[in-house]
């Protein structure tokens, strides 16, 4: 393999901190906020210039997950940090009532892009975090085999480190893990994994008449199969609905492959490069086709497209305990439970999407327990969101951001107490002490009255 020799360096100390967070979408804001408030010195570090992960440079604009059904209810289940965002976006005039969906087995809520940015801004800033934007993961330095002494950045400076005593790795893709060494995993075990897609925002539309077009998904599935002779469809299983604005709807509609029809690959440079011109050239065709074909959407305008391709599945690193197909599908409750997740697997397979929900249709969640966030061969980092210790179908439903934003609660808050009282993620009766300062901030670990 060719290649080039890099010289030695010695790399600029960009800051020292107690908890350093890489990543800003729902795992990581949920880890910064938790962990600053409980009286860690905490830095979060972001790609991009500006939070919210998928949900804002993949164009996602909603958060699914919740919400799920408890004692035959549909109730919100994942409580905390995320309370405070919400009401922070709805402050700015941003966020949508929920919106249920496949016979009422599914609540969202929609939201508009930038107020959920201003939002995150906010609440960061009253925390009292401090942001490092556009800065790239590098490697990391180790201080003993088991301990992380700082994470590499690639800054418009150039290489930076940033040094912690504690580390969360909310980057979606487990940079930090993987630069440290942690084992992982990626996709089915057949070389594909949950097909990315290109999200789209799409203006000019009329509602009421849309809406009765549309309906429930099965609808714009029929329309779409009618029509298939005359288009190019990425998947069947079009998502359409409306924004806070129900002239702007949300078109989650695309399927991104590489050449040989595996999913595209987003920790390949190549195959992710396809895929961001494959996403704008499907979107380009289903809005000929909405406009052609579908009441309701004959002015509709390509309103904005997202900074990156939207990514559902990468790196899933090895932790204590790896939650799975199974563990959605019967309900799994755990006794280190630090979270919870009420949306059902949704895997994107090719050409479509199947949806398999938990058979107890009454209580239709499962618990994320804190052994789910503990990498395999270290002690000072915690990993949560979708690169969490998962099998592909488990990631398949708790890589949302609901459980994303109770993963990275759970996770700053552990990182927080391991600073201010001493605090083993692995030592007998740790989850105990977790629980207690998680219920104190407000999130629901399924035992309230």
């Amino acid at each position: 393999m060719n290649a080039v020799h890099e010289q030695a360096r010695r790399t600029p100390l960009l800051g020292e901190a107690d908890l350093v967070v890489l990543g800003g979408g729902p795992a990581g804001l949920a880890a910064a906020v938790a962990g600053a408030r409980r009286g860690a010195r905490t830095v979060l570090v972001e790609r991009y210039g500006f939070l919210g992960g998928m949900g804002t440079a993949g164009g996602v604009t909603n958060f699914a997950g919740l919400y799920g059904r408890r004692h035959g209810e549909m109730q919100g289940l994942v409580r905390g940090v995320v309370d405070e965002l919400l009401a922070r976006i709805d402050r700015l005039g941003g966020l949508n009532a929920p919106q249920d969906g496949m016979q009422g087995r599914i609540r969202v809520r929609s939201y508009d892009i930038p107020a959920y940015v201003c939002a995150a801004d906010e609440m960061l800033e009253a925390a009292g975090v401090q942001i490092v934007f556009h800065a790239l993961a590098a490697g990391a330095v180790m201080a003993a085999p088991r301990r992380i002494d700082a994470l590499l950045l690639e800054t418009r400076e150039g290489r930076r480190a940033l040094r912690a005593r504690m580390f969360v790795d909310a980057s979606g893709d487990g940079d930090l893990a993987h630069h440290a060494g942690v084992p992982w995993d990626y996709g089915d075990g057949a070389g594909s994994a949950l097909y990315p897609s290109t999200m789209a925002r799409i203006g000019s539309v009329d509602a009421p008449r849309a809406l009765a077009a549309v309906g429930e998904f099965s609808a714009i599935d029929r329309l779409m199969q009618a029509a298939s002779d005359r288009y190019r469809f990425g998947r069947r299983g079009a998502i359409l609905r409306p924004q806070k604005n129900p002239a702007e709807w949300r078109a989650n509609v695309t399927q991104l492959a590489a050449a040989d029809g595996r999913a595209a690959n987003a920790l390949d440079a190549t195959e992710l490069s396809a895929a961001e011109l494959e996403g704008r050239r499907q979107i380009v065709e289903y809005l000929r086709f909405l406009r052609a074909e579908v009441p309701g959407f004959e002015r509709a305008e390509l309103l904005a497209l997202p900074a990156q391709v939207g990514v559902r599945e990468s790196r899933r690193i090895h932790g204590d305990y790896v939650l799975t197909g199974e563990d959605v599908l019967s309900g799994a409750r755990f006794d280190d439970v630090i979270g919870l997740n009420g949306w059902p697997m949704e895997v994107h397979a090719e050409g479509r999407i199947d949806w398999a929900f938990t058979r107890d249709s009454d209580n239709a969640y499962h618990h994320l327990p804190l052994r789910m966030l503990l990498p395999l061969g270290l002690d000072n980092l915690f990993v949560a969101g979708r690169c969490a210790s998962m099998a592909h179908l488990g990631q398949a439903a708790a890589r949302v951001s609901g459980p994303c934003f109770a993963m990275g609660q759970a996770a700053g808050t552990a990182a927080a107490l391991s600073m201010t009282r001493g605090f083993d993620a692995r030592a007998p009766g740790a989850a105990s002490v977790l629980q207690q300062a998680l219920r104190e901030d407000g999130a629901d670990l399924d035992d309230s009255p």
